[in-house]
């Protein structure tokens, strides 16, 4: 009987066991289960504000258990430490005491991103033979474009060659100590043509740190497009209509881009009128003259938006033949060219690889 009874409460025991452990493992594989299922879960969030001038518009596709909820104002803070290093507008930005700076051959030393950015301006500079040149600010200035709510008429040769003067990359001197020199005391920079890349590219570096790798970026029509969308297809980037009469949402044309960056130039959007004649924005900073070459739009895709930025500007002032080819002899570079032919045709010039991501 006693044994019997041993028996019987060993039973019981050994049962309660398994109750209890049999409970907490079945419990352990659910909840491994909905991790897993979590995991392979994708969410879309959206982000847009204003910056530079312009506006920013992001999309990324991440996994549910992706924290996101401060990001936003991670993204604000990186763009807001950005203008406060390359915006003309703001009296105590970096490059504005710089401009002011008038002392020759004196070192003048820059943050890490600033001299990221100058360094790839004299690459931009060299590569173009000049056509985009980071110290065109003197002719933007004099033309009116530096400053909203253009006023006055057009400048005389006599003013225009003046300011020639003070106009040429090669008369700043970059250091690997983390410093910049002038050689012309009224030499000055305007990074306004490959910022807003360099942006694109710096806000594209915060997602991938933030373990994002599907997302597009674009701020003022300057794209960085990572991974895929959720549906898993290239993200899909509008080339606008190069016309001062189209809408914003008129597009000319779509491009499939993955892990690509692309900019686009126009003198569409920011010129005046004079005696029937057109200025565009678009300033040849080896003549000092806005140009009047034909080329309404160029876009560029490559791998680095600030490049692409100020390549899509040089190959607006180089005209499109030269354009081209510049584009067609750099590695993993693509564009298209779009030109206003006499009949007011719009006619595109693009380069092989382009055409095939055009949808």
């Amino acid at each position: 009987m006693n044994l019997f009874i041993k028996k019987y409460q060993t039973s019981i025991h050994c049962s309660s066991i398994f109750n209890r452990w049999g409970g907490h493992c079945l419990f352990a594989i659910f909840l491994l289960v909905v991790i897993l299922q979590g995991c392979s879960a994708k969410k879309e969030v959206v982000f847009s504000g204003r910056t530079m001038g312009t506006t920013y518009h992001i999309k990324a596709v991440a996994g549910y258990f992706i924290w996101t909820a401060d990001l936003k104002t991670k993204i604000d803070a990186c763009l807001v430490d950005i203008n406060q290093s390359m915006s003309t507008y703001i009296q105590d930005s970096e490059i504005s005491r710089f401009n002011r700076f008038e002392k020759i051959d004196a070192p003048f030393f820059v943050s890490d991103g600033f001299l990221d950015v100058i360094r790839t301006a004299e690459k931009l500079y060299k590569i173009t033979g000049g056509a985009w040149d980071g110290t065109v600010k003197p002719l933007v200035d004099l033309w009116g474009f530096g400053k909203p709510g253009r006023q006055g008429g057009l400048p005389d040769a006599e003013a225009i060659e003046s300011r020639l003067k003070t106009v040429g990359f090669d008369r700043i001197e970059i250091s690997d100590e983390g410093y910049v020199k002038k050689q012309h005391a009224d030499t000055t920079l305007d990074f306004a043509s490959i910022a807003k890349g360099y942006g694109v590219d710096r806000v594209s570096g915060l997602l991938k740190s933030e373990g994002i790798a599907d997302f597009i970026v674009e701020i003022g029509g300057e794209v960085v497009a990572s991974g895929r969308r959720k549906d898993g297809r290239p993200w899909h980037v509008g080339v606008n209509m190069p016309d001062k009469d189209a809408s914003r949402s008129a597009l000319y044309g779509v491009v499939d881009l993955s892990d690509r960056a692309m900019a686009t130039s126009g003198d569409y959007r920011n010129f005046f009128e004079k005696d029937g004649v057109m200025y565009s924005h678009i300033i040849d900073p080896r003549t000092g003259y806005p140009v009047r070459n034909g080329v309404v739009s160029a876009t560029v895709i490559t791998r680095d938006c600030m490049l692409a930025d100020g390549l899509a500007t040089a190959v607006m002032v180089m005209g499109h033949e030269k354009g081209l080819a510049l584009l067609e002899r750099m590695p993993g570079v693509e564009g298209m060219v779009i030109v206003r032919e006499a009949d007011n045709r719009l006619v595109d010039y693009p380069t092989p690889g382009f055409v095939t991501l055009m949808r």
